[in-house]
């Protein structure tokens, strides 16, 4: 055990002397998370809620249901704020200023034609910058107006089949109430799982920092590596010191600075970005099986070089595409196919599992992907293990 972990203290002090694993494992990752967070804010979570304008020249009993019917129940949500503009010619300006991400007009004598049974429409302004709002903008608008339509062909359906006592004025004024006592035909509602999805502060903070967890634990056992290339490892093998001592000292290593880099961006990136993480003990859980399957997976690729260039540059491979696949640049499991099936068979992906369950859930959340991640480093780790004794004989 001493002799473990004079090793180990021997190859964290060079590895900090040289300042590769401080510049890896803690300064790269923290300046692109604080890239990514000023390229990407306001596009993803922390965007504000769309600012859509009504202009109700008509002031019917359609458009009165439709202003404070369905635009009432959408801005409720909060995802969409709804500001009433005098008239056309000012939603236009307001958006061609940026103000109104779009703005719907109804039309005078809108509800004239809807109570006489001829066709009705809005009109929707949109801001040429913000495209998705003016989409959301005519949704809205076109869901209405096509549910006003349904019903009145239903109404002339029932009339034209009533025969002439059906269109009686009584009958009508009865289809109609039943028509403006019909649901509102837009809902919003905010499922966007704040209880699942990580905000986009946290989102980078944490994917850059299990991308480069994959490439600081390197640094241990390449060492092992480079001792053997150099000539020491026969040296330490011919000391009294056991070959599982000299290969825990190494792994040993790797666990240590990638719990170093991780302990130091995870409060770094929630006192310099307030990123959100979740509670304390989930987050250790989640971290050290992280550094666990890291390092198991790592030490594998290792035993397969013949040098410790040769397995840097196979583990720098390994860890790109294992991270792409896991989501630490953007949301894998989102994408359509295979794709959102192959993300977790990365480590990475149940890292990022667990903080989103963690975030809006118990404690009890992380188990599922602490043990994923702990079945990659058991799995891997004792391969490699098998394959790094081999290496110590010299």
């Amino acid at each position: 055990m001493r002799a473990t972990l004079l090793i180990c203290g021997k190859d964290l002090k060079t590895r900090l002397r040289d300042r590769s694993a401080v510049l890896i494992g803690i300064v790269v990752p923290l300046g692109l998370a604080l890239i990514f967070n000023s390229i990407f804010g306001g596009i993803t979570g922390n965007s504000k809620a769309i600012a859509l304008g009504v202009v109700n020249a008509d002031r019917g009993a359609a458009s009165a249901r439709f202003v404070s019917g369905v635009l009432g129940a959408v801005g409720r949500t909060g995802l969409i704020a709804i500001h009433r503009v005098p008239t056309a010619a000012r939603a236009r300006a307001l958006a061609a200023n940026g103000t109104l991400d779009a703005a719907i007009v109804i039309p005078a004598g809108f509800s004239a034609r809807v109570a006489s049974q001829r066709p009705a429409a809005m009109q929707v302004i949109g801001n040429v910058g913000n495209p998705i709002s003016t989409e959301i903008a005519r949704s809205i608008a076109g869901s209405y107006a096509a549910d006003l339509n349904r019903v009145r062909l239903s109404v002339a359906t029932v009339l034209a089949a009533g025969g002439s006592s059906a269109g009686s004025p009584a009958r009508v004024q009865a289809l109609a109430a039943r028509a403006a006592a019909a649901a509102a035909p837009v809902a919003v509602a905010d499922v966007s799982a704040k209880s699942k999805q990580l905000d986009q502060k946290s989102f980078f903070a944490a994917g850059m920092a299990v991308f480069f967890l994959f490439f600081t634990v390197q640094f241990g056992v390449t060492s092992l590596l480079e001792e053997r290339n150099d000539g020491t490892l026969a040296r330490l093998v011919a000391a009294p010191i056991s070959r599982v001592s000299i290969i825990a000292g190494k792994l040993l290593t790797s666990f240590m600075l990638g719990l170093i880099s991780m302990f130091v961006l995870v409060v770094a990136t929630t006192v310099l970005f307030h990123a959100s993480w979740g509670n304390p003990v989930g987050v250790a859980v989640l971290v050290i099986s992280a550094i666990l399957a890291a390092t198991g997976i790592m030490a594998l690729i290792a035993t397969f070089a013949k040098n410790s260039e040769q397995a840097a540059n196979w583990q720098s491979v390994v860890a790109v595409v294992l991270g792409l696949l896991g989501g630490t640049f953007f949301p894998v499991s989102l994408a359509p196919g295979i794709l959102s099936r192959l993300t977790f068979v990365a480590p990475q992906a149940w890292f990022m599992r667990g903080l989103g369950d963690l975030r809006g859930g118990s404690l009890s959340a992380v188990w599922v992907p602490a043990l994923a991640m702990l079945v990659f480093a058991a799995v891997s780790s004792g391969i490699a293990l098998t394959r790094l004794r081999h290496m110590t004989e010299v």
